[in-house]
């Protein structure tokens, strides 16, 4: 029997996309076992049209993305003190011997002699001392975890991480920071909404962030007031992602382009931090589309990093005539 030549380059394209699907299956999962997971490129709605769009957060657009891995977790303390150890870098919070930390946090000694502050922004205290081991300076708060009493600060996001910090510890790994079309694309999880999870729910089960009056109180009703681990909560989304909203900012790769761009080269952060809200009604309020821009050099105890890594490219194979 002789096979139909029309037929013949039909079967070899199925059979080619079979073949990319199963790489793609096999590098996932490959690359899933040290964290991280693999994300299937495609088209998405990039940003939001929303009234109280804030940012630069809009007009939302169409977006492309290719195939990528990104990290399921922030960066822990621990993988960090793995790259100090094995580098002996310092921080830019250490070379300058201060950053930002939020007042409730800060030692009353420590605080008292602290005599400059932000204007606009008084709960952020420039702390002496303030570095990625002691986020809040010297006798600042400890990294505590009332869930668990197994969780060592070990287990908590590194913060007070530059920009070049962060893209530092990337190369190191062998990854690189996300762009930020990548993030937003992998904090939606497939979604369409302005939350990962999807529609309604309670936002406290899935992400912390500040309930109460800002800067008063924080009711802690998600369980912590200040940093929680990087597995806490659990998966924020269907592609089983930890704390891509809320807890921590995280720096992504591009420049920052927005409404309050200055002279100073910015760099782009996303996903709103403990200190934001879930309404908007102070600070930012948490969505996949929430961003803010800052300068590389600049950190602070609500900011941290995770890192992505390029899917490889696969060659078509030479079709016959």
């Amino acid at each position: 029997n002789e096979e139909d030549p029309s037929e013949v380059p039909d079967m070899r394209r199925r059979g080619f996309l079979f073949g990319l699907l199963l790489l793609a299956a096999t590098l996932g999962s490959a690359f899933e076992s040290l964290d991280m997971k693999f994300i299937q490129g495609g088209f998405f709605m990039l940003g939001t049209n929303e009234e109280d769009q804030k940012d630069g957060e809009g007009p939302a657009k169409e977006a492309h993305v290719e195939s990528f891995f990104i990290d399921v977790y922030p960066t822990s303390n621990a993988k960090f003190r793995e790259f100090v150890r094995a580098t002996k870098y310092k921080t830019e919070a250490e070379k300058f011997g201060w950053s930002f930390a939020f007042q409730d946090f800060v030692d009353e000694k420590v605080k008292a002699k602290i005599d400059q502050k932000l204007d606009g922004a008084e709960w952020w205290l420039p702390v002496p001392g303030a570095y990625w081991r002691a986020p809040y300076g010297t006798n600042g708060r400890a990294w505590t975890d009332t869930k668990n009493a197994n969780t060592t600060w070990l287990d908590f996001p590194v913060v007070q991480v530059s920009w070049n910090d962060a893209t530092a510890f990337c190369k190191w790994a062998g990854k690189r920071l996300p762009k930020e079309r990548e993030w937003e694309y992998a904090a939606r999880g497939g979604e369409t909404g302005a939350l990962p999870w999807g529609a309604s729910s309670n936002m406290s089960e899935h992400a912390n962030y500040w309930q109460g009056l800002f800067p008063g109180e924080d009711s802690a009703q998600d369980g912590y007031q200040g940093l929680a681990p990087v597995r806490a909560y659990g998966p924020q989304n269907k592609y089983g992602l930890f704390n891509m909203i809320g807890n921590t900012w995280e720096w992504t790769a591009d420049r920052y382009q927005g409404p309050r761009e200055n002279k100073e080269t910015q760099r782009v952060l996303r996903g709103g931090s403990y200190v934001d809200s879930a309404d908007g009604s102070f600070n930012h309020k948490l969505r996949v589309t929430t961003r803010m821009g800052n300068t590389p050099d600049s950190a602070a105890d609500n900011v941290s990093f995770r890192c992505a890594k390029t899917s490889p490219k696969v060659r078509k194979p030479h079709q016959e005539l």
